[in-house]
């Protein structure tokens, strides 16, 4: 199973993707877990230019095409190996944040971005979505007070976030049966076991 964590920025989901791995494999589950952009010697390459401050200059255009480098390394490399031994795939980020990102967020037409996802990612996509919803003016001050870096992406204004995280929500309702919405505003261990939920049901269906 290909399961993929999306959500605006300081939606927590970098922080909650290492117990849910160590969750499912505490089941018996052979699981791996990656992230984008990144997941393989070039695209830690590809993200090291994506994030820099100082590539405040970098069209849209190239942010996108850059990301979608960076994804398909990481589809051939290590995602559909993965798949094909029978391990479940988690990702931080996949083809969704392009969407709502380089899409929603920037303002490129979607119907390209698609077709431009369809050849990066050779047509997979993810088989459950979890959308670790925030409030982006909230989960960006997350983000400045975690002490992580503060990048490029995270420097965009307050509504260019706003319009990603819209972006998702619609996204979320266009395709109800891959999505599930979970309230990033909880605290982390709420949002933990909410995620762990949804996961076992589609896992485990005769459990739930």
């Amino acid at each position: 199973m290909f399961i993929t964590l999306e959500g605006p920025e300081g939606s927590g989901k970098s922080s909650q993707l290492p117990a849910l791995a160590e969750f499912l494999r505490s089941r018996g589950y052979t699981v791996l877990t990656t992230r984008e952009p990144g997941g393989t010697p070039i695209g830690d390459q590809v993200r090291q230019v994506l994030t820099r401050m100082e590539n405040q200059g970098m069209s849209p255009r190239s942010e996108t095409l850059l990301f979608c480098a960076a994804r398909a390394q990481l589809v051939d490399q290590v995602i559909r190996p993965a798949l094909a031994r029978g391990e479940v795939v988690i990702s931080d980020r996949y083809a969704d944040s392009t969407l709502a990102y380089q899409g929603y967020g920037h303002g490129n037409d979607l119907t390209v971005l698609r077709q431009l996802l369809h050849f990066a990612t050779g047509g997979l996509w993810p088989d459950l979505t979890l959308l670790l919803d925030v409030d982006s003016a909230a989960g960006l001050e997350r983000r400045r007070s975690s002490g992580g870096e503060w990048n490029r992406l995270d420097d965009y204004a307050l509504s260019f976030h706003q319009r990603v995280r819209q972006g998702y929500l619609d996204l979320a309702r266009s395709q109800p049966e891959r999505w599930v919405v979970v309230d990033a505003a909880q605290p982390m261990d709420a949002v933990q076991q909410a995620l762990r939920q949804v996961i076992l049901r589609r896992l485990e269906p005769a459990l739930s």
